[in-house]
């Protein structure tokens, strides 16, 4: 169907500084709870009538849905390296102008990767509230605190939250243990009410829980009840230069993949080819059995691993793909979507599934994450920037015509396949930065 939820962000003309209270949720480590600590921060002043925005710091899609549903707003990534510091500036400043509140989830530890959640709350000036798992611990809860406050001497800090504490009295040991050296915000009890479910990839889909609106609204009432805190501290945020974007796809129709097998797309993707002037029409390669009438194809990753039979039983659809390419029209394909094109894909388990076989090929599941990596893959009209996560390993016996390469950890270099106007990677492409590349594409 068409798309006509969302109108594109409008881009942001020079103007004055604007201030809004915000928050950067950090932790030591991955695995404390910072997405449900900011879903329960984001539902709670919700909740009390402000206007919460929220981001999400690095590569990620599905901490964004459980964020997007607590909020109630698109979350869009915040990267110095992926996004870039001027489309972080420029996200920021346009939401500061729309929110009461922007929170900022972070990635990995506080310290973790480079560009790290600290160089991004360094450079746009947000204080981090850090998010500590004290499950296990008593007085040494001060100690890692006091770590994270301290270890760069130019970070702005908030405070500290305790999650997942055992009793109240656990919550007020972890308080006293602060001495007054660290502002306490408050803390969430260790609840299977409020906990949000995992698989392989990371958090499992929004869609996919039927009780999430319970679950952020106990977050929600449970935080309520120790949150020493009104709203952090306005800060100043600066407005940052329009992107140039010309309107190189005017009236091209673009077919979008959307439900639960293909559903790991940035909506600043979305955002973009709307400003380059395409029109958007979402299918579902699970349950319709033709494509839309479009000119091309974005097949973004997802867990089409989950879905094998829905997707090798569903004849129409595989065929109507297949005629869209014998015709020469573009096709981009990310990830899941590329092994979608495969010639078959197998879960860990080893069950198997045929799928289009427009790439020749196979893939199998691994029972262990395979790459994470930054990636950026040069094109003659520019260099897109993106990563890639996935735990399958694909054999292909094409010669790829680029490699992504990898600011930090060089030997990750994703191959990009083409085959006539199909382009397909395993890199999760962040549109933006680089809006001809994207273009071109997806241009008939």
């Amino acid at each position: 169907m068409t798309e006509t939820l969302r109108s594109p962000t409008p881009a942001a003309e020079p103007s004055q500084t604007r201030r809004c209270p915000a928050l950067l949720i950090a932790a030591p480590a991955s695995g404390q709870g910072k997405t449900t600590v900011t879903a329960a921060l984001a539902r709670h002043y919700r909740n009390q009538g402000l206007r919460v925005r929220v981001f999400k710091c690095g590569p990620d899609f599905l901490d964004p849905m459980i964020l997007e549903r607590a909020c109630g707003a698109p979350v869009y990534p915040l990267d110095l390296w992926m996004v870039g510091e001027e489309e972080c500036r420029r996200r920021l400043w346009q939401a500061a102008g729309e929110a009461d509140l922007l929170l900022i989830e972070g990635v990995m530890g506080l310290f973790d990767g480079s560009p790290s959640a600290a160089d991004l709350a360094r450079r746009f000036g947000v204080p981090v509230l850090a998010v500590i798992d004290g499950s296990a611990m008593a007085q040494t809860f001060a100690a890692i605190a006091h770590g994270l406050a301290s270890y760069q001497a130019d970070l702005p800090f908030a405070g500290v939250l305790a999650n997942r504490v055992g009793s109240t009295r656990h919550g007020e040991i972890l308080k006293t243990s602060l001495a007054g050296a660290q502002h306490w915000f408050g803390a969430l009890p260790r609840e299977a009410a409020i906990s949000l479910p995992s698989r392989h990839l990371g958090l499992v889909q929004a869609g996919e829980l039927a009780d999430l609106e319970a679950r952020l609204e106990a977050a929600a009432a449970l935080l309520a009840q120790s949150i020493e805190a009104a709203l952090p501290p306005a800060v100043d945020f600066e407005p940052a230069a329009p992107l140039d974007c010309p309107r190189l796809l005017e009236g091209v129709r673009i077919g979008v993949a959307r439900d639960a097998a293909f559903a790991f797309v940035y909506p600043a993707n979305l955002d973009l080819l709307r400003e380059l002037g395409a029109q958007l029409h979402f299918f579902s390669p699970l349950v319709d059995h033709q494509l839309p009438e479009v000119d091309s194809l974005y097949l973004p990753g997802g867990y089409p691993e989950l879905h094998l039979a829905a997707l090798e039983r569903n004849h129409g659809m595989r065929e109507a793909i297949r005629a869209h390419h014998v015709q020469g029209k573009p096709i981009l394909a990310e990830c899941g979507g590329m092994l979608y094109l495969l010639e078959s894909l197998s879960d860990v388990a080893g069950q198997r599934g045929q799928m289009l076989g427009l790439l020749p090929g196979e893939a199998q599941m691994q029972p262990k994450l395979v790459t994470l990596a930054m990636q950026a893959v040069s094109l003659p009209e520019g260099v897109l920037r993106g990563h890639s996560y996935h735990h399958s390993q694909m054999s292909c016996p094409l010669t790829p015509v680029s490699f992504g390469e990898c600011p930090n950890y060089r030997r990750t270099r994703e191959p990009l396949y083409q085959v006539g106007r199909l382009t397909a990677s395993y890199v999760h492409f962040y549109l933006p930065s680089a809006p001809r590349a994207a273009a071109a594409l997806l241009a008939p």
